[in-house]
């Protein structure tokens, strides 16, 4: 990522929605962008272990998790999945774990805390559906930026 959020939202405001959600950064990467595909699920994993398990070509995964914070939708097993198949980064509104390990991966992870608790594995939720963020729409295809700063999405 060569532009700064802050500077990105000063040339290109109008056209992008800026998150309010005050994320933790726990990945090894602060910033990056891609392009978006989204989950959406409360406290089950499994589809975001089988998405991150394909080719990401640089993708950002945004996962809904509702805001629980009562187990980890993501942890080191999956996150190195996510970067042995090109992924960018990913985006949790929820918890992840193993959080030493994945300071130490180059993957871009975002999210609201942890939980040492693992998810069900059920992969019950839905896949590539907007999902709303903050009161900002967050759709598959649009892209995405994210830093230190924060996180922004094309409208």
């Amino acid at each position: 990522m060569g532009i700064a959020t802050a500077d990105l939202y000063d040339e290109r405001g109008d056209d992008l929605a800026s998150i309010p959600t005050q994320f933790l950064d726990l990945g090894g990467r602060l910033a990056f962008d891609g392009l978006v595909r989204t989950i959406r699920c409360h406290r089950d994993n499994g589809l975001v272990k089988q998405v991150l398990g394909t080719a990401g070509h640089g993708a950002v995964l945004v996962v809904d998790g509702g805001g629980s914070l009562e187990s980890a939708l993501m942890g080191d097993l999956i996150a190195a999945s996510a970067v042995e198949h090109g992924w960018a980064g990913v985006v949790i509104v929820g918890a992840v774990r193993d959080r030493v390990a994945l300071a130490a991966l180059p993957l871009g992870v975002k999210a609201l805390g942890s939980n040492p608790r693992k998810s069900a594995k059920d992969a019950v939720g839905e896949v590539d559906v907007p999902v709303v963020i903050g009161g900002v729409v967050v759709r598959p295809g649009a892209h995405l930026w994210a830093d230190a700063d924060g996180v922004l999405v094309e409208r």
